[in-house]
């Protein structure tokens, strides 16, 4: 119906309406046989004929969708008509001097029942007849966890909804208060506490969890216990999620496999990170990855004079630039820049021209497996890289030098994790002597990054299975990629040099039940897809570590954030290594690299050299 003939309907009921009930409420104390002739009665009925048409008007009545009418739609009626009869009280003593109280008392009592009436009949009428009819046996019978105002909310579109394929049947709630309350014609069963009995119960085939604010261990046990029914099972944002305007409230979403992880949110210290970012000039290696990208971003917030993006693959620099520059506040410059860790000359000229004050060193090899294969490009790049970008930091005078490390490094048996050891050595034997202050910054799998095991099992489920899993007691540690930056810029913002920063990476998770999670969030049984076992490959171990035994410090310096005690070897090994390192053959290269990455220079070939 267009808006013309809406008003126009709208105004004509009213008009019969207001006309009425000045009449009723007149006759029921003033019997008369000809209304058209009491002079009184046309006064008051002119006036609020156009004193209502004026408030309506005014508040919008025939402007709103009443099938959606809540108390404010009831409010803006009770202002109009009100305003309407105290309009005609005015006219009254004016023309009169005097006033029909009772008269304009019964005429208010009418106008406001049926104007009211009339505005919420539609509703009625919708949710009973309309609503009610599609409410049928092919609509899921969805359970709402949470009800609160969130909880509520949901339902209350659910059910206003026709063309939505859910239909909410009952609420959990673990407020004991709230036990055996019915909303909007739904009962509050219980608490969460067995969601699985109220599930089969119920015969319920949809789950949300309208919860914003639930912190995140009781959430991912929560979900845990969802993903647990095999019934699909959906979300709304989390509340720092709202609080930053990301996504409004009315969005539900599928559970992502980081909400399982049950890591609360830690406050990072703005202020110090804010006074080594703020109006500085920041290099960013490696800008272009998962970890470096992240960490542009994060930077980004701090409004720093110049971010620095430098990257090997001009696909991702180019990428991670355009983003940056729909967001980024219009006094920060960006500067995108093809360059390889490797060429040190070019490093040199980069550093030696941009000047920056802090530089992010996440440019790195990382896939276990394939530096197995290829050693010397590990080596080149990881530890030749790290060293070119560090000694050019020392070099230039820059202030901070942040190296991303890895849970990979600790008693490393393969070659990526010796190289990032090694690197970590670099990095802590300059900052004995330099005015720079380095660190490195420890940490392990990110989920979602490129490279993990998450893409890798999206891509195998939607290729209908099976999952490859190497072996069923592999472990790893999980972090999301925004948590991993933001604490990098944290730990950044401590160094006094030569820490190894260790982030606390909370429990291992089994890999096997990551894939498990993985298959219930898509929608299949573990039946359906399947999961095989394919063995350890080349270098991997089955546990990770973060920090070896001589390493261990328990003080957190940060919440999350501690000071691994990490000793670097000497600089007569470092540099005789150094220098040998191309001349080795393959064999050779990997136990040396492994043997200097666990301290066991018993067989190694610098034991008689050094």
């Amino acid at each position: 119906m267009s808006l013309k003939r809406r008003m126009s309907m709208l105004i004509f009921v009213d008009s019969c309406i207001v006309l009425f009930s000045i009449y009723i409420g007149y006759f029921l104390l003033h019997p008369i046989d000809n209304p058209f002739t009491d002079l009184v009665l046309l006064v008051s009925a002119i006036s609020i004929f156009v004193a209502h048409h004026s408030f309506a008007m005014f508040y919008g009545l025939y402007r709103k969708v009443w099938e959606y009418a809540s108390i404010r739609e009831l409010l803006s009626i009770f202002k109009a008509v009100s305003f309407s009869i105290l309009t005609v009280a005015v006219i009254q003593w004016l023309a009169m001097g005097d006033v029909l109280f009772r008269a304009l008392f019964i005429t208010w009592m009418l106008h406001l029942l049926l104007i009211g009436g009339t505005r919420l009949s539609w509703r009625v009428f919708r949710d009973t007849f309309i609503t009610g009819q599609k409410a049928n046996d092919t609509k899921k019978r969805t359970l709402i966890i949470g009800a609160g105002a969130a909880g509520t909310m949901i339902a209350r579109q659910l059910l206003k909804n026709v063309d939505s394929p859910l239909r909410p049947i009952a609420f959990l709630d673990d407020d004991v208060a709230k036990k055996g309350l019915d909303i909007f014609n739904m009962r509050v069963l219980g608490g969460t506490d067995s969601v699985e009995d109220f599930v089969l119960e119920q015969n319920i085939e949809h789950i949300i969890i309208a919860i914003p604010s639930m912190e995140k261990t009781r959430r991912a046990m929560l979900l845990q216990q969802c993903l647990d029914t095999g019934i699909r099972t959906q979300t709304m944002p989390l509340i720092e999620d709202l609080l930053t305007g990301k996504v409004s409230i009315n969005e539900i979403r599928d559970v992502k496999i980081e909400d399982l992880l049950g890591r609360d949110e830690v406050e990072l210290d703005l202020a110090t990170i804010s006074s080594k970012l703020t109006g500085k000039r920041i290099l960013v290696t490696g800008a272009g990855g998962s970890i470096g990208s992240e960490i542009c971003r994060q930077v980004a917030r701090f409004n720093p004079e110049q971010i620095i993006l430098l990257g090997h693959g001009e696909n991702s620099i180019y990428t991670i630039d355009m983003e940056l520059r729909q967001k980024v506040a219009s006094e920060t410059k960006l500067i995108p820049i093809i360059a390889d860790v490797q060429d040190r000359n070019r490093i040199f000229d980069i550093v030696s021209e941009y000047k920056p004050d802090v530089i992010y060193h996440a440019a790195a090899h990382k896939h276990v497996p394939l530096m197995e294969y290829n050693p010397m490009e590990a080596v080149k790049n990881n530890i030749f890289g790290t060293k070119n970008i560090a000694e050019a930091a020392d070099v230039f005078g820059v202030e901070y030098f942040v190296m991303i490390s890895t849970d990979k490094a600790v008693n490393p048996p393969n070659v990526m994790g010796a190289t990032k050891r090694f690197a970590e050595m670099i990095v802590q034997n300059l900052a004995k002597e330099s005015n720079t202050k380095f660190a490195a910054v420890r940490f392990g799998n990110v989920l979602g990054s490129r490279g993990s095991v998450v893409p890798l099992f999206k891509k195998q489920i939607a290729a209908g299975g099976p999952i490859t899993v190497t072996d069923p007691e592999m472990t790893r540690y999980f972090m999301t990629i925004p948590e991993a930056s933001r604490l990098v810029l944290q730990a950044g913002s401590l160094a006094s040099g030569g820490e190894v920063f260790v982030l606390d990476m909370g429990e291992p998770v089994k890999i096997v039940d990551l894939a498990k999670n993985l298959i219930k969030l898509s929608g299949f049984r573990e039946g359906e897809i399947g999961i095989e076992y394919s063995g350890i490959r080349p270098g991997e171990k089955l546990f990770e570590e973060l920090l070896n035994d001589n390493e261990i410090q328990s003080r957190f310096v940060f919440p999350k954030i501690h000071v691994g005690k990490a000793n670097p070897i000497s600089e007569a090994e470092l540099k005789y290594v150094m220098e040998k390192l191309p001349e080795m053959d393959k064999a050779t290269l990997k136990e040396t690299l492994i043997g200097l990455a666990n301290h066991k220079f018993v067989d190694s070939p610098i034991k008689e050299h050094v």
